[in-house]
């Protein structure tokens, strides 16, 4: 998403209201709408961002996210899991497991409570719910658990890896 094109209307309706002032006050507002531009810029993507958080709380198990990448916003938005099979992306695709429909299943789980506390501060971090954040750290260890089962070494950046063993 170019944020560009709103910051400049922005601009030209800072300079527009400023001409109320007469000559002076608009010749202010023009030399001070550069500056202004990078607050702006910011102030908007905080607004995506807060935007994007309420999303995610309406879609989880869903999840949408606006990521930066050479100045520009985008929004990627992962849906959550429907009760209908879903079609293959490619003919390649692996066929499901047999008795896998695609549907949601409920699970009672017992942990010890710094544990818990532990699992809410990683989705919080991560702007997800509790069962979003469990359900993407499982989905990535079953998809990765036939690699290599060497021990892996902790590079010390949270949210990177998920190790270990659960009673």
């Amino acid at each position: 998403m170019d944020l560009t094109p709103h910051i400049e209307r922005l601009q030209r309706e800072f300079v527009m209201g400023a001409e109320l002032g007469g000559d002076e006050a608009r010749r202010l507002a023009e030399r001070l709408s550069g500056p202004l531009e990078s607050a702006i810029r910011l102030t908007l993507l905080d607004t995506l961002t807060a935007a994007a958080d309420e999303i995610t709380r309406e879609l989880a198990p869903g999840s949408a996210e606006l990521r930066l990448r050479s100045g520009e916003a985008d929004f990627v938005v992962t849906p959550a899991p429907t009760d209908e099979p879903a079609e293959p992306m490619s003919p390649a695709a692996p066929p499901a497991p047999e008795g896998d429909e695609g549907t949601t299943a409920r699970i009672n789980l017992r942990l010890p409570e710094h544990l818990k506390a532990g699992i809410e501060q990683a989705a919080g971090r991560e702007r997800l719910s509790v069962n979003a954040w469990l359900v993407r750290v499982l989905a990535s260890a079953v998809a990765h658990g036939d690699r290599d089962q060497a021990p892996r070494s902790r590079s010390g950046r949270v949210g990177q890896s998920y190790s270990g063993w659960v009673k």
